[in-house]
């Protein structure tokens, strides 16, 4: 048995609304086990005994059926949500100012020579991840990473939580 973060792109904003209480138990019909969520921005963490892409693929099918339109879904076992707030090379920095974006797949090495609008942000790539710092905040921000445009962005705070939510899973 597994344990894993389900985080699904944009929803709750730009008028895709889904009730945490309703993902919860979207997972419970899919026979994920121990089902919860984190926040009202699509963090979902269950255990089971399928394979990484397995549980994405049916995520995926669940929740558009349930919202009536597509929801990329981006999964990562508690180990893997573990690793990626250890390899955050930002640490040093407030968490709400560092994100990660998770994506499906590896970055490519230019994925961030890419970026258009760079002030002082700061970037870096990890696994399936690019990491951005916002010393000025994310908000104010006009940086674009168009590697980064089929992902999900977490900051580090809520990483964290979800890495230590995930670890009580297992």
């Amino acid at each position: 048995m597994t344990a894993f973060v389900a985080l699904l792109r944009a929803v709750n904003v730009g008028g895709r609304p889904l009730i945490m209480t309703e993902l919860k138990c979207v997972a419970e019909e899919l026979g994920f086990g121990s089902p919860r969520t984190f926040i009202a921005s699509g963090n979902l963490l269950f255990t089971s005994p399928k394979p990484e892409a397995a549980v994405k693929t049916m995520t995926e099918a669940a929740v558009e059926q349930h919202m009536a339109k597509p929801i990329a879904v981006m999964v990562r076992s508690a180990r893997e949500m573990a690793a990626v707030v250890k390899g955050n090379p930002f640490a040093a920095e407030p968490g709400n100012k560092v994100v990660s974006i998770f994506l499906n797949d590896p970055p490519s090495r230019d994925a961030i020579a890419g970026a258009r609008n760079l002030a002082d942000e700061r970037m870096a790539l990890g696994t399936r991840e690019i990491y951005v710092h916002y010393p000025s905040g994310q908000g104010v921000s006009k940086l674009r990473i168009p590697a980064a445009e089929k992902g999900t962005v977490r900051n580090m705070n809520t990483v964290a939580k979800l890495a230590e939510l995930a670890r009580g899973l297992q």
